[in-house]
């Protein structure tokens, strides 16, 4: 078959796609399938490696190779294979309980090792599969089986983490924003490194609603920053509104207060920025709309670790090691 008729029905399995009515991950499926035939994906030259959980079934749905691994381990099991197959285009599926508790120690050293893999991180901010424990990432006071009274604790922020294990590539979108989410996908796919998309996805049945006040378009502009490269920070249902730094602390301020050139700008590449850019939304910056969209991409360290990587013995002893656990792939 040729790669250019290809289209999102040939990267779609013949199994039923199981998951409860209402769930943002069909969503998320048919956006992945989107991307791969529209960015010359071949099924083949494919795989989608998964952990435990609800996203993690997503394997099942794909006409690509798969493995849907064991709790918190599909990222040592995605860089096995992408060492000993670099040709191999791979994408981890996983959910916030899978990546965030078990599977942290692995989710950290991705990033530092910079591993060309694509993550799709579906964060429900709850357990699904296990039925509605809270998870890393719910908010504190959140009720659920496992915290009748509430959570006790911060949660944990997925991207603020990625970006401090030296990350290279960090975007966030919404399962509700379908062209928003395949445009991210392509971004990340088009990145030469690690990965991380945190896709906002909602539980109808465990935790239905949590991402409403980024969802629902009559309280969306109060509350998600859209970003793009080189554009101000702008939001409000007629962006009146700006966010500014001053002595490196965010501010927002009305945009008939100040000119243009004080507005804060989206810099991709500039991490410090990105970090904070990364933290809105969360604890001490919780009144600051959430970022939504490509926030950190950092290519010249890719040039730097490519250039190691041709003469890395860990490199070649991996594809020696890994060779005969990956063969079938």
């Amino acid at each position: 078959m040729s790669n250019t008729t290809l289209t999102a029905k040939d990267f779609a399995s013949d199994n039923e796609v199981r998951w409860c009515p209402g769930c943002g991950d069909y969503s998320i499926l048919k956006q992945l399938q989107m991307t791969l035939a529209k960015t010359g994906s071949i099924p083949h030259k494919t795989a989608i490696i998964s952990g435990i959980g609800c996203s993690s079934r997503l394997p099942y749905y794909m006409k690509t190779y798969g493995f849907h691994t064991i709790h918190g381990r599909s990222f040592p099991i995605a860089t096995g294979l992408k060492l000993v197959n670099p040709d191999l285009e791979v994408w981890i599926v996983t959910g916030d309980g899978d990546s965030l508790s078990i599977g942290t120690n692995h989710f950290v050293h991705l990033f530092r090792k910079n591993i060309d893999v694509n993550i799709l991180l579906f964060n429900n901010r709850i357990y699904g599969l296990t039925k509605g424990q809270y998870s890393p990432t719910s908010e504190m006071g959140q009720k659920s089986k496992s915290t009748p009274y509430g959570v006790k604790e911060r949660n944990l922020n997925a991207l603020e983490l990625a970006l401090a294990s030296q990350a290279t590539f960090v975007a966030r979108t919404v399962d509700r924003e379908a062209s928003h989410m395949q445009y991210v996908f392509m971004e990340a796919k088009a990145h030469n490194g690690s990965s991380l998309v945190e896709i906002l996805q909602n539980c109808p049945i465990f935790n239905d609603a949590i991402f409403e006040n980024y969802t629902n378009k009559q309280l969306q502009s109060e509350h998600v920053l859209f970003l793009e490269p080189g554009k101000p920070l702008l939001f409000g249902k007629d962006m009146e509104k700006a966010i500014i730094l001053e002595n490196f602390t965010p501010k927002i301020i009305d945009t008939a207060q100040i000119t243009e050139a004080n507005i804060w700008i989206h810099e991709p590449e500039n991490r410090q920025k990105d970090i904070l850019l990364c933290q809105f939304g969360y604890h001490e910056y919780a009144n600051f709309p959430l970022a939504i969209g490509v926030i950190h991409v950092n290519n010249n360290l890719v040039k730097i670790n490519k250039e190691k990587e041709s003469k890395s013995q860990y490199y070649n002893a991996s594809q020696v090691i890994n060779k005969n656990i990956f063969k079938i792939i």
